[in-house]
């Protein structure tokens, strides 16, 4: 390490990093890369997500891993995972009054079913009607739901996490979980945009 440089990050977070972009995912669902907040701990890493059928997209979400040696309040261990999910809904689903208790089951049932040690988990079920006014009144009438939670993963790796975050997008997204006994396939290339036309 030369003057001025930091320090490299925990070897403890690196192992972390590693698993948190899967090498493979179900083809609905497209991963890449995103920037991570930089002040809610020392280190940390994130990806984001986008669920597609066919060319429509479902849902979207991201996903953050923090990381501090010391830990936080609230945390159990040097480790946090921040998920957030949006997903179209219709507006019967969403004026359903269990759907809050419903969406947060998708969450907690897809860790235990990935095998995902976890506590501390924690968060929030929104849902939210747009409607569009003035010149854009003939806008349709949209509705989300907005997931949001945090839970301190119990070991560094963090594939089964990252699992049950797909999944609980899919559900989102109204997608059904794979049944355990089919694997995901590799995921599709990137997307490319529509030539422009002239």
């Amino acid at each position: 390490m030369t003057l001025g440089e930091p320090p490299a990050p925990p070897a403890a977070f690196r192992r972390a990093l590693e698993t948190l972009r899967p090498a493979e995912v179900r083809p609905e669902i497209e991963l890449e890369d995103i920037p991570a907040p930089q002040r809610l701990a020392p280190y940390s890493g994130a990806v984001g997500a986008s669920v597609y059928r066919d060319d429509d997209e479902l849902a979207v979400g991201r996903l953050i891993m923090l990381f501090d040696p010391d830990g936080q309040r609230g945390w159990e261990g040097p480790f946090r995972l921040v998920a957030y999910v949006r997903a179209d809904m219709e507006p019967e689903i969403t004026s359903d009054p269990l759907l809050g208790p419903v969406a947060w089951s998708w969450l907690t049932e897809a860790l235990d079913s990935h095998g995902a040690s976890y506590a501390a988990a924690g968060g929030t079920v929104t849902r939210a009607v747009s409607e569009g006014f003035g010149n854009k009144a003939e806008d349709p009438v949209t509705t989300e739901l907005e997931l949001r939670a945090s839970w301190s993963p119990l070991d560094e790796d963090l594939s089964a996490h990252v699992a049950a975050w797909c999944d609980l997008m899919c559900l989102a997204a109204g997608i059904p979980p794979l049944p355990p006994d089919v694997a995901a396939l590799h995921p599709r290339p990137a997307r490319r945009e529509d030539p422009k036309v002239p």
